[in-house]
C-alpha cells in the first residue's frame, strides 16, 4: 500500500496505464455499437467534428483515445454507410488515433486538410451533415465561428446547405452509458462515497480545531493523492443553532459540537464524473446521534429523493418532469421543497434535461426543454426546509445530492437506481 492509500477503504483504484486501458476498451465499444444508432436515431448520415488544439470540441474529447496527443487542426468525419457496411471513421489529420479511426490525409504540397475534407465529402455525397453548433447546449456547441467560416468556403454553397447543428446527436452521443460504463459508475460512485465518508469523521476532524476551509483542501488534496481528478471545485459549509451562533459569533469558523456540515463535492475517474452533497453532524459530548428535528429532516428529504425518482420517465422533457414532481411533494405536504437535477456523465451540467435551479423552480427554457432517455445518469439534487424543536424551531434547509442512472426496467427491478446507494443517516462526528 502506498502512503496515499493509506487510510483508504474504498474499491480499488486503477493505476494510470490501467485507467487508459479500461478508457479505450469502452470507447472502442461506444464507437462499435452506440455510434451507429444515435446518428441513425437522430437522421444523419454524417457527423463533422472539428477543433484546434487546446481548444477542443467537448465531443472531441470523447471520441479520442487517452494518449492521444492532438496537435493543430483536427477534424474528424463520421460517415454512416448503412447497417451492412456501418460507421465510416476518417481522420483527416496526422494525429494518432491508435486504430479507432482511419487516417486519410497526409500533409502534401497538393493538397491540404480542408482540401481533403471537400474531396471527402465529393465522394460520399452525405445528406444530413451534422455539425456542433446549438444555442441552448454547451456540450454541443463546440465549433467556433472562425472554422465555421472556413468550413463553409471550403465546402460551397451546394454542399454546406446539407449542414445542420448535430444538438440532438451530441446529446444522445454523451448522454448514452453503455452496460460497460454504468457497471463502472457504482464503482465511481463508491470511490466517491468512501472519501466524504473520510472526511466527514473524526479522522479527519478536530471539533473546536478544524474549518470548513479545512475539509475543503483535505477533500481536494486527498482525491489528488489518490490519483483521482475532483470534478470541480469541493464546497463544505456550516450550519448551527442560533443559540451556537449566537454564543461563538458569526465571524467564527471553527468546525463545534452540535454544528451540522454540508458538503458538495465530486471526482473524475475513467472519464466519468461524480456530483455528491451530504451531511454530518457534530456530535456534543455524550450524545449518539444528530437530533430527531434533523433525523426527521433526512427523512423528508429522502421522501423527496424517492418521489422526485418515481416521477422520471422517457420522452418527458425537464421542465415537465420538474412540474410533475413539485406538484406530487406539495400535494403530500413537504416543506418548502426545491429541485435543481441534472444530467451527469463525462460532464458535470450538460447535455441532458436540466430540472430545475435553486432560483428557478417553475421551467428552464432550453436546457429544461431536452427529454431524458434510458441508460443515462443524473444527480438527484434537492432540498427541503425543516423546523428544528431542538434548535428552537429554527427553519434549516436539508440539502441532498446523490447520483442515479434512469434505465429500461427490463434491465434490472426499477427503473431508476441510486449509484452505489444514497444517504439516509448522518455522518457522526
Amino acid at each position: 500500500m502506498t502512503n496515499a492509500m493509506r487510510g483508504y477503504n474504498g474499491p480499488d483504484i486503477l493505476n494510470l496505464r490501467d485507467q487508459a486501458r479500461v478508457v479505450n476498451a469502452i470507447l472502442e465499444k461506444r464507437l462499435d455499437t452506440l455510434l451507429s444508432a444515435v446518428m441513425r436515431e437522430t437522421g444523419f448520415d454524417t457527423w463533422l467534428i472539428i477543433c484546434n488544439e487546446d481548444n477542443y470540441d467537448p465531443v472531441f474529447r470523447t471520441i479520442t483515445p487517452w494518449e492521444c496527443w492532438a496537435p493543430l487542426l483536427q477534424i474528424v468525419v463520421l460517415h454512416d454507410r448503412g447497417p451492412e457496411e456501418g460507421v465510416e471513421r476518417i481522420n483527416i489529420s496526422r494525429t494518432d488515433m491508435h486504430g479507432l479511426m482511419t487516417s486519410v490525409w497526409e500533409s502534401n504540397d497538393s493538397e491540404d486538410q480542408w482540401a481533403c475534407l471537400r474531396r471527402i465529402f465529393e465522394e460520399r455525397q452525405p445528406k444530413r451533415i451534422g455539425i456542433n453548433q446549438s444555442d441552448a447546449i454547451w456540450a454541443a456547441d463546440g465549433l467556433t465561428a472562425g472554422l465555421k467560416e472556413k468550413l463553409i468556403a471550403t465546402l460551397g454553397e451546394e454542399l454546406s446547405s446539407r449542414l445542420e447543428s448535430a444538438e440532438s446527436l451530441c446529446i444522445r452521443w454523451l448522454e448514452t452509458r453503455t452496460p460497460e460504463e454504468l457497471a463502472l459508475y457504482h464503482q465511481i460512485a463508491a470511490i466517491a462515497h468512501t472519501i466524504i465518508k473520510e472526511c466527514m469523521s473524526r479522522a479527519v476532524i478536530t471539533p473546536g480545531v478544524t474549518t470548513c476551509e479545512d475539509l475543503r483542501w483535505y477533500y481536494w488534496q486527498r482525491v489528488k493523492d489518490l490519483g483521482l481528478d475532483v470534478a470541480f471545485p469541493p464546497f463544505f459549509r456550516r450550519l448551527r443553532s442560533d443559540e451556537s451562533r449566537v454564543r461563538w459569533g458569526d465571524d467564527d469558523p471553527i468546525i463545534r459540537a452540535g454544528d451540522l456540515l454540508h458538503c458538495d463535492a465530486g471526482i473524475k475517474y475513467l472519464r466519468l464524473l461524480t456530483d455528491q452533497q451530504e451531511l454530518a453532524y457534530v456530535l456534543h459530548p455524550g450524545e449518539t446521534e444528530a437530533p430527531k428535528g434533523l433525523r426527521d429532516g433526512m427523512m423528508q428529504a429522502n421522501r423527496l429523493q424517492r418521489l422526485f425518482t418515481s416521477t422520471w420517465q422517457q420522452g418527458l422533457t425537464g421542465n415537465e418532469i420538474l412540474a410533475t414532481a413539485l406538484n406530487r411533494a406539495y400535494e403530500t405536504g413537504l416543506r418548502e421543497p426545491k429541485i435543481y437535477s441534472h444530467s451527469l456523465g463525462y460532464y458535470l451540467h450538460e447535455p441532458g434535461p436540466l430540472m430545475g435551479l435553486p432560483w428557478e423552480q417553475r421551467s428552464c427554457t432550453g436546457r429544461g426543454d431536452v427529454v431524458m432517455n434510458y441508460n443515462t445518469c443524473y444527480t438527484v439534487e434537492l432540498s427541503v426546509t425543516c423546523p428544528i424543536p431542538e434548535w428552537g424551531g429554527q427553519e434549516i434547509p436539508i440539502m441532498l445530492e446523490q447520483d442515479a442512472v434512469f434505465m429500461d426496467a427490463s434491465f434490472a427491478g426499477e427503473n431508476v437506481i441510486f449509484l452505489d446507494g444514497r444517504q439516509t443517516e448522518f455522518h457522526l462526528v
